[in-house]
């Protein structure tokens, strides 16, 4: 090839700085030599010379051939350029660039020195992946054809340096130079690459012209820009007047589609190309990458069978895709089952491919799995590719393992930040910041310098730890040294402000957030909305929804649906239903939210209403829907309907009960007075009842009176939690109920101290914008008098039951301890106002007293205002006179 290119006017040598020669300049004079031959000498005559050397390089002899240049110029012979261009080939060949530069450093030994010859030189240099050198060599060149050009975007190509390939294509067109058939892919390829639409747009036109559109290579590239820059009408009207579409053709349009996420479409494609050609492999691996990426495992597993009954084996990219799809969609074991179904077939796993099913084992928590990766990973020699080493510190740091964690970050030469902060994660996350912190401040000393996430791990690693001084320190401390805030940071000191009980700092973090301009995203969301989930804080739930809107969250399934869930729990059940009718998209958490809300809200029709609307637009119901919907029929007094729903939980929806269900269960039976079948339900539950089971059992014998099976209950709750005052203290109070005082002497009594876990009755509620608490008999307020007086006014006019009988399960008589904090909160509330205000809410710690729900009722009907009681039981919401509880907490 290179001898059609004609010589050109001798001129000076391009000088490239040698690495292990350095002389001032390169000249064309013969350079001096001391070196003499000891074991050959080459011949004298130019033809021989060029045998010689031609003979030195077939045999890889390239350091004798350097001697043997050297000899020449001291003779003051001159080279071959033929001969020169060989030795540079050798050099590409073996890929030795300090032979490279040894042999460019004696070009001086050629007459002149050809275009051919520096378009070697160029080649050599990016072959051997000194892309500087060649751009040195091609922009000190005077004359450039199209093999020169090509030789320079080759290498920009190979470097992935798209842009430059584009500059240089313009360049070469300034120069009179077109590109051919076979350039003009590589160039396409950059404009894809690029995203240069345009760019690709002009090229094309130009393939027009220059007749290169039958050319499949040329054609094939044109299709695969319009596809990448996205722009599928475009590439579709492109395919159609295609001649002969090749399976590139074909991949290229299905991967498009796939990429732009309209998986049905490449699917049609793909069922229309197997009418006109048959689907390679390549094929089947976008269409299964897609599926799996999107979610849709089991069809991409469906697809992979499909491939093995039409003769086409999986390679690693189709097991890897596979693997990663599950492990990313939730099915982790699933996944660990298609890396050892891979391994059976023979199939050698990719660095990819174990870490992804490393990545599984530490969601899982499987360590012994883990264990085998990791010896998979020494076997096939990827212990140290820094991907595989990272997901095994991941694993090890997850699962406990931490000396095990640290030999694998010993063992990865070239770590990387994810390295270090995997580590560093894994001792946040066990308890030891103080290691964690060691090894900060050993990053810092390193190559690798702590990013964002670094700081953010050892931030959230100190709260975890309760250690929040230190925490918003490091926080300070980050923009000291120049680290930038991102959401993340704020998040770390939010959630763990909250995680820690410190809700006023975690919303004063929050609002700090916003005055510095960092924009709050769906995980900041999720983590004070949940904070907002009570009566006292309904005005700071639209406080945070009005942040949603104007960040353009709403869109966020996961924030809507805690939104549905945080209103109906801070008393705004009409918001809730609100935001669900707003929803273009709704999943069973979306569902599930709204009816429990209803049920919350003492709305079973409602809730059992939503439940067939569910079921209708074809959403199953799950472990979570079967609680809510049971609770409704409890509410509803539907306790056949209840039982019915039960048993079609592991009948047709094979779930399994929990101790949520059985709870529900007991609820239903107890509500409605059936207490034998309350028992005989537990007797037969296939689990131990636990604490809510038979405080289910409690609630309904205290609502009945059924003192006898209440004592009962309690002994199992006594069993359960044997360190609990209260529970003792119940029990004592139906052995006095029963007559059977002399038994308490064989309950044993709480240890001394825990007296100090009988709580005071306390209740919060807000007015004007500030939060108010009242304790049980406290009269040291300066208005307690009047409050006091106001509520003795009160008692003489609600018509309440006798409770003399009645058992007081968490709070005493307020003959005891004075009037309770609810009945105090009730008047702050209405005293002093000019009108009766329109709702009351209030927050109570303990379960309400009948004489306390009673004067509620009063109070609702009387004043004609909503209350909103939340206590530690059940959600009360008092109007006209009633509950929405029924009666029954």
């Amino acid at each position: 090839m290179e001898n059609l290119i004609l010589p050109s006017t001798s001129r000076p040598p391009i000088p490239i700085p040698s690495k292990q020669e350095t002389p001032s300049k390169f000249s064309s004079k013969p350079i001096k030599s001391t070196i003499s031959f000891t074991k050959t000498h080459p011949p004298s005559h130019p033809k021989t010379i060029d045998t010689h050397l031609n003979y030195l390089c077939k045999n890889g002899r390239l350091s004798e051939a350097i001697t043997a240049l050297d000899a020449i110029a001291q003779r003051g012979s001159k080279l071959n350029p033929n001969t020169y261009a060989h030795l540079l080939q050798s050099c590409i060949d073996s890929d030795s660039i300090q032979l490279g530069r040894k042999i460019h450093a004696r070009i001086g030994l050629l007459e002149e020195v050809e275009p051919f010859i520096e378009t070697k030189l160029v080649s050599m240099y990016a072959k051997c992946g000194c892309l500087k050198d060649a751009r040195k060599v091609f922009d000190e060149m005077r004359e450039r054809d199209l093999y020169t050009w090509s030789a320079i975007i080759g290498a920009c190509s190979r470097e992935q340096r798209w842009r430059e390939v584009v500059e240089l294509f313009f360049t070469m067109m300034e120069d009179g130079v077109v590109p051919d058939d076979f350039l003009f892919p590589k160039i396409l390829q950059a404009c894809g690459n690029s995203g240069d639409f345009e760019t690709g747009k002009l090229i094309h036109s130009l393939v027009i012209r220059c007749g290169l559109c039958c050319h499949t290579r040329v054609s094939n590239s044109i299709l695969a820009v319009y596809v990448k820059c996205g722009r599928l009408s475009c590439a579709q009207r492109f395919f159609k007047n295609m001649d002969g579409r090749d399976r590139v053709a074909w991949n290229s349009m299905i991967s498009g589609y796939c990429r732009r996420g309209e998986i049905e479409e490449a699917h049609g494609l793909f069922d229309a190309m197997s009418e006109v050609i048959e689907p390679g492999l390549v094929t089947w691996n976008i269409l299964i990458a897609s599926y799996s990426r999107s979610g849709d495992c089991d069809v991409a597993m469906e697809l992979m069978r499909k491939m093995e009954s039409f003769g086409i084996s999986p390679d690693v990219f189709t097991w890897t895709s596979m693997i990663s799809g599950f492990a990313q969609n939730n099915r982790r074991s699933q996944a660990l089952e298609l890396f050892r179904e891979m391994v059976l077939a023979g199939v050698e796993p990719s660095g990819v491919t174990v870490t992804s099913a490393t990545s599984a084992c530490a969601s899982l928590k499987a360590l012994n799995k883990g264990k085998e990766l990791h010896s998979v990973a020494v076997k096939i020699g990827f212990i140290k590719d820094v991907l595989v080493g990272n997901s095994l510190i991941d694993m090890y740091s997850k699962c406990g393992e931490l000396e095990a964690a640290q030999r694998v970050f010993d063992m990865v030469s070239e770590k990387d930040v994810y390295s270090w902060n995997s580590m560093i994660g894994g001792y946040c996350q066990a308890g030891y910041c103080g290691k964690a912190y060691d090894l900060f401040m050993k990053m810092q000393e390193s190559d690798i310098q702590p990013n964002t996430v670094t700081w953010n791990v050892m931030i959230s690693g100190y709260m975890q730890n309760r250690d929040e001084d230190q925490a918003m320190d490091l926080f300070q401390k980050m923009e000291k040294d120049g680290i930038k805030w991102n959401t993340a940071s704020w998040n770390s000191l939010i959630s763990g402000y909250l995680q820690n009980g410190h809700k006023n700092k975690a919303f004063g973090i929050f609002r700090q957030m916003q005055l510095f301009n960092v924009a709050p995203n769906p995980v900041t969301m999720l983590s004070v909305l949940p904070a907002c989930a009570n009566l006292v804080a309904s005005k700071k739930v639209k406080e945070i929804h009005g942040c949603v809107l104007r960040r353009n969250l709403e869109s966020e399934l996961s924030v809507a649906n805690s939104l549905i869930d945080t209103y109906a729990k801070s008393g705004n059940i009409v918001y809730s239903r609100t935001i669900f009718d707003g929803m273009l998209f709704k999943d069973i958490i979306t569902w599930n939210s709204l009816i429990g809300g209803y049920v919350l809200h003492g709305s079973p029709d409602s809730a059992l209403y939503l439940c067939d609307q569910m079921r209708k637009v074809g959403l199953k119901p799950n472990r979570g829907t079967f609680v809510s919907i049971i609770f409704a029929h409890s509410l509803a007094g539907m306790v056949d309907e209840g039982k019915r729903f039960f048993s079609s939980m592991t009948e047709d929806y094979q779930i399994s009960p929990g101790f949520e269900h059985y709870s529900a269960m007991v609820d239903l039976f107890g509500r409605s007075g059936r207490l034998e079948e309350a028992i005989e339900f537990i007797e037969g539950m296939t689990i131990g009842p636990d604490s809510s089971v038979w405080d289910a059992l409690l609630t309904a014998c205290r609502i009945h009176g059924n003192i006898g099976l209440a004592a009962h209950a309690g002994e199992h709750l006594l069993e359960l939690d044997p360190g609990n005052f209260l529970i003792y203290e119940l029990i004592l109070q139906t052995y006095a109920l029963c007559g059977k005082s002399d038994d308490a002497s064989k309950v044993r009594k709480p240890e001394k101290g825990n007296e100090d876990k009988k709580s005071f009755g306390r209740s919060w509620i807000e007015v004007k914008n500030t939060v108010h608490t009242f304790v049980a008999g406290d009269r040291s307020k300066p208005y307690s008098d009047l409050l006091y007086s106001w509520i003795e006014n009160i008692a003489e006019k609600v018509k309440a039951p006798d409770f003399h009988d009645t058992l007081y399960v968490e709070e005493e008589k307020e003959d005891i301890c004075g009037f309770h904090s609810e009945k105090v909160a009730f008047a702050f509330a209405l005293i002093g106002s000019p009108s009766a205000p329109q709702s009351i809410r209030i927050v109570k710690n303990l379960r309400m007293c009948g004489d306390c729900h009673q004067s509620a009722k009063y109070i609702s009907l009387t004043y004609g205002c909503e209350i909103y009681l939340n206590d530690s039981k059940c959600f009360h919401h008092f109007k006209d006179g009633h509950c929405s509880c029924g009666d029954y907490w």
